[in-house]
């Protein structure tokens, strides 16, 4: 597989996908950059190596439409300046042959999104999968796909995969582009192998004990990612939401808190699993309630099976922080992906930061940290910790199918 660092880009034009969909407020400024700087190691090789840049992603889900709140050319001043040098803005990413072909050694060209073309999702739209109609508009739509990333790939002579965020959807520009490149031609960016390098850092290098962390609101979006490492794992923290319906399924009582009724036997199933397995599963014992949900709700501790009518569990109770952090700190391999409460508001994060603690402490004493998935980066960098793990990555869903075990379309369309 040619790799990044052997290949010459000596008056080539290289297309790289990243994945710059970035946060903006109200005025289409960016609030945070950290998936811009990402690339910055890959953009900035291919420009030094005499490279010619043509950049491309998605932002947002603008379903196949043109709409302006989406547009990339929101973000061509941040590029250039990221970049340190001028960069030119394609307005349509379809339509941008001459630009292309225009660009010299060390220029760069920014495409618009990517997703205002049906065609880069290769979904049929204003269909319902349950019309008749619907297999026929989307084997059209899969033709129409194959043309779309046919015309992305003839823009350059080399094509560079660098979003790792995306790498689990079988996008035009993700998966379906590496078709019309050779296997000299196509490559991993710099981003991208560090990814799968610490997928494998969890899945196949594991150092114990390890110590798995998943936390939000749904047992259902986790339950792949759980029975994957339920072979894996010597200790697994469940925590956040989903803390209530492990709780409930056991008989609690859990006022008000989210609560997937039906999937209370997968929790008890998934208690048993852990137990046959000789797993350590840590569940809150106590939990931080409010009255409301807001950060200026009224708060009380209660034990986590036990929270009366009008209170809903917020986040971790203080005993629950002490049995996460004991998991936490004897581990040598630590994956966490997910909050331990509503650390939005700082009424109800100290579970998050005491996870993130903990882990920060580990890492200090030799383990191997990945945080993965946006809450949880987000909390890491609230809590001022983002330069105390291992490694951060940039993907959320593609982090988890990973881990899961499940073969990323995107790094397989260069892989093989």
């Amino acid at each position: 597989m040619m790799t990044i660092n052997n290949y010459n880009f000596a008056g080539k034009k290289a297309i790289v996908r990243v994945d710059f969909n970035v946060p903006l407020d109200e005025n289409g400024k960016i609030t945070d950059d950290t998936r811009i700087r990402g690339a910055l190691p890959t953009l900035k090789h291919i420009l030094e190596a005499g490279g010619a840049l043509i950049i491309m992603s998605h932002m947002g889900k603008p379903k196949g439409k043109v709409v302006a709140k989406y547009s990339l050319s929101q973000i061509v001043e941040a590029v250039s300046q990221a970049l340190g040098t001028p960069v030119q803005f394609a307005e349509d990413c379809a339509k941008a042959s001459e630009q292309a072909a225009a660009l010299k050694a060390g220029e760069v060209l920014l495409l618009e999104n990517l997703r205002f073309y049906a065609e880069e999702e290769g979904k049929p739209v204003g269909i319902d999968k349950e019309d008749p109609a619907y297999e026929e508009a989307k084997k059209a739509m899969k033709a129409s796909q194959k043309e779309f990333a046919k015309t992305l790939a003839s823009y350059a002579d080399c094509y560079v995969n660098d979003a790792f965020g995306t790498a689990h959807r079988k996008h035009a520009s993700t998966a379906v582009i590496a078709d019309y490149f050779d296997a000299d031609n196509k490559m991993l960016g710099f981003l991208m192998e560090k990814e799968v390098q610490a997928v494998d850092n969890i899945l196949s290098n594991i150092k114990r004990p390890f110590t798995a962390i998943m936390g939000g609101s749904k047992v259902s979006t986790k339950i792949g990612i759980i029975e994957n490492l339920m072979d894996k794992v010597d200790n697994l923290i469940l925590c956040g939401g989903m803390t209530y319906t492990f709780m409930k399924a056991q008989g609690g009582q859990i006022g008000e808190s989210i609560c997937e009724n039906d999937k209370l036997d997968l929790a008890l199933e998934i208690m048993a699993q852990a137990k046959a397995k000789g797993v350590n599963l840590v569940l809150a014992t106590d939990c931080v309630a409010g009255d409301s949900f807001s950060n200026d709700a009224n708060t009380q501790i209660f034990p986590a099976k036990d929270i009366p009518a009008g209170w809903e569990g917020m986040d971790a109770g203080p005993e629950s922080r002490k049995a996460f952090a004991e998991a936490i700190r004897g581990a040598k391999t630590i994956l966490w992906n997910g909050p331990a409460g509503v650390f939005e508001f700082d009424t109800f994060s100290a579970g998050s930061k005491a996870i993130a603690e903990a882990i920060a402490e580990a890492t200090d004493n030799g383990a191997y940290s990945l945080i993965g998935g946006g809450d949880s980066v987000a909390c890491v960098n609230k809590f001022g910790m983002a330069d105390r793990v291992s490694y951060i990555s940039t993907g959320g869903g593609a982090l988890l199918e990973a881990i899961e075990g499940k073969v990323l379309p995107g790094v397989a369309a260069i892989k093989g």
